[in-house]
Parts: C-alpha cells; sequence; structure tokens
C-alpha cells in the first residue's frame, strides 16, 4: 500500500487522495458514444443504475453528501426542507450528469451557447494585454467548463494543476478527447521550488494556470492549510493558491461553475490584483483569502446544492492547523 493510501486522520478519516479511482474508462467510453448516438437518454438509462448501486454500497459517501447537505441547508436554506437520503441520492445523480458534462466540454462539444460567463470580461482583457494570472476554483460544478472559456477566449492558455494519482484513468480520457488544444494538465503532488519557476514563467507570457482551493494536500506540512468558516462550522481551506500567487506577483481570481437548469454558468470573481503575505503574518493573510474563496463557494452553492462534489468528510480533512491566526486581509 502507498504512503497517500494509507493517510489517515486521528479520527481514521483518510485523506481524499487516498479514495481509490472508481472510474472505469471502458464503461465512460462506452456510455459517451451512446450520448453521441442518441443524446442523454440512453446516456441517463445506462449510467443511473451504476451510480444507483454506488449510492447503496457507499456508506461513507452517503453520510458526507448528508453532512454537506444538512450544514449547506443550516446555513443558507437553499433546499427549503431537512435533508434526507433522497436529497443524497439527488446529489450523487447530479454529479453522474456532470461526468457527461466534462467529456463533452473538454472534447469541444458542449455548445458554447448554453454556457453564461460572469465577469469574464477582466480575464479578456488581461488576454489581450498578455498578463496572466492565477485562477483558484473548488470542485462544484463541471470545471472542464472553463476549457470552453479558453476556447471563447483566443489566445487564453491554461495550465490547471491536478492530483491525478486516484483518477488516472479518466484524466487520460480527457487528454484524448482534447488534444493540441488551449488547456494543459499538470499533475503535481505539492509546489516545488521547480514546479513555481515553470509556472511563473507561464504567467510571465501571458499565460493563466488553475488550482484547488478546497483540498488539503497530499504532502501536508505546518503551513499547507488552515481552518476558516464554511457553511457555519470550521473547515480546512489549504494555503497553496496564496503562496502560489504572492510568488507569482499576479492578479488571483475566483473561479466557480454551477449548473442552472439546462446552461452552465461560469464565474470569474477578482480576489486580489496582487496578493501579499506579511513575513510576521503569512498563515494569518492566507486564513483571510481563503475565508473569502470560501464564502464565495457558499454564495454559488446556496443557489445550486447540488453541484458540491468532494464526497467525503470535508470538514474533518487531516492536515490543516486546529487553531489558525484570525483571519486579517492584507491587500
Amino acid at each position: 500500500m502507498s504512503t497517500v493510501q494509507q493517510r489517515t486522520s486521528g479520527t481514521g478519516q483518510r485523506h481524499w487522495s487516498a479514495i481509490g479511482e472508481e472510474t472505469f474508462a471502458g464503461g465512460m467510453w462506452l456510455m459517451y458514444a451512446l450520448f453521441r448516438v442518441g443524446g442523454r437518454l440512453p446516456f441517463r438509462v445506462v449510467l443511473y443504475p451504476v451510480v444507483l448501486w454506488y449510492w447503496a454500497v457507499s456508506r461513507a459517501a452517503r453520510e458526507a453528501s448528508l453532512e454537506y447537505l444538512q450544514r449547506l441547508e443550516q446555513a443558507t436554506g437553499a433546499l427549503g426542507h431537512a435533508p434526507g437520503r433522497r436529497d443524497t441520492l439527488r446529489h450523487f445523480l447530479s454529479f453522474a450528469e456532470t461526468i457527461l458534462d466534462k467529456m463533452l466540454a473538454v472534447g469541444g462539444r458542449y455548445r458554447l451557447d448554453r454556457i453564461r460567463f460572469v465577469g469574464r470580461e477582466a480575464i479578456d482583457a488581461m488576454v489581450r494585454a498578455k498578463q496572466g494570472g492565477l485562477l483558484v476554483t473548488a470542485h462544484m460544478g463541471c470545471l472542464e467548463m472553463c476549457q470552453a472559456s479558453a476556447e471563447a477566449t483566443p489566445g487564453m492558455k491554461l495550465t490547471v494543476l491536478v492530483h491525478t494519482v486516484h483518477a488516472q484513468q479518466f484524466n487520460r480520457m480527457l487528454e484524448r478527447l482534447s488534444p493540441g488544444r488551449g488547456i494543459a494538465l499538470m499533475q503535481v503532488t505539492e509546489i516545488t521550488p521547480a514546479t513555481a519557476v515553470l509556472l511563473a514563467e507561464r504567467v510571465e507570457r501571458g499565460e493563466f494556470v488553475a488550482i484547488a482551493g478546497d483540498r488539503v494536500p497530499i504532502v501536508a506540512g505546518r503551513a499547507s492549510a488552515v481552518q476558516v468558516p464554511f457553511l457555519g462550522h470550521a473547515a480546512p481551506f489549504p494555503t497553496g493558491a496564496y503562496m502560489l500567487a504572492s510568488l507569482l506577483k499576479c492578479p488571483l481570481y475566483a473561479l466557480g461553475c454551477i449548473r442552472q437548469g439546462d446552461t452552465h454558468e461560469v464565474v470569474f470573481e477578482r480576489l486580489a490584483e496582487r496578493v501579499v503575505l506579511p513575513r510576521g503574518d503569512r498563515l494569518g493573510a492566507c486564513a483571510a483569502y481563503a475565508a473569502e474563496f470560501a464564502g464565495r463557494i457558499e454564495r454559488l452553492l446556496a443557489r445550486a446544492p447540488y453541484e458540491w462534489f468532494n464526497f467525503f468528510s470535508f470538514w474533518n480533512q487531516p492536515g490543516a492547523l486546529a487553531a489558525p491566526p484570525t483571519p486579517t486581509r492584507h491587500d
């Protein structure tokens, strides 16, 4: 068993990266082919029984879904009722629909007229000025729609930092669907000096880098994550995006995506023109940025409650500081 697979918290909660790959690539290609032939109906006919089976046997994922939905309802009232098992199944089915959307978006087959972009004007202006930036994202909605954003903005190049050890087959599928496009996946487990130099070169060329801001890194150190309020409870959020933005000396934007009926809404929101982390209070500054990012996520999830795709106990991820500094923004 690998080091990653053995990682747990003091309460027995596994690190998110230790959750094994559940995607069967051959089956996914089959369902993608079914969609090409007959649309979403045959795709659903095949996938929904699989999702129902996984929902029935995966107690930990069901409990994580219910925990999230309960806290979302308490904090925002987004559901309008106390969530139960039926809501967790709806949560799983929403993720199933997103799997197809991911493949369509990366393969260039998702219609741009079904995507609503909010705040993209600032990104377009940066591309025209050849100014790069950092996008911090969350595992919500179909973030592969940023591929569509890159296609809708001529000249935009995007590097997405991913941890693909737990989903190598699915990511290989996405790469086969999108050869030669303006988006690149870079597998990382931690931001090393060499990685930072490579990313700095890309940003200096006017390119963008996207990094997840909602999962504690695999290689966790004292400054890897901080606890900030999220849906009424303290939750661990990584500091990597803010540390990296400070090193790259570039604008930082939050990137979110939610499904709204038959369309997707991709939202760009500026978090900082320049991230400054004072030497004497780096963690405090990171906590402030992370808290603001968490607040942006909350507002989007209040509009699309079933679009959160972290099927593990999010508030119990190992690796975050138990008592972070009080968040104070330093712009």
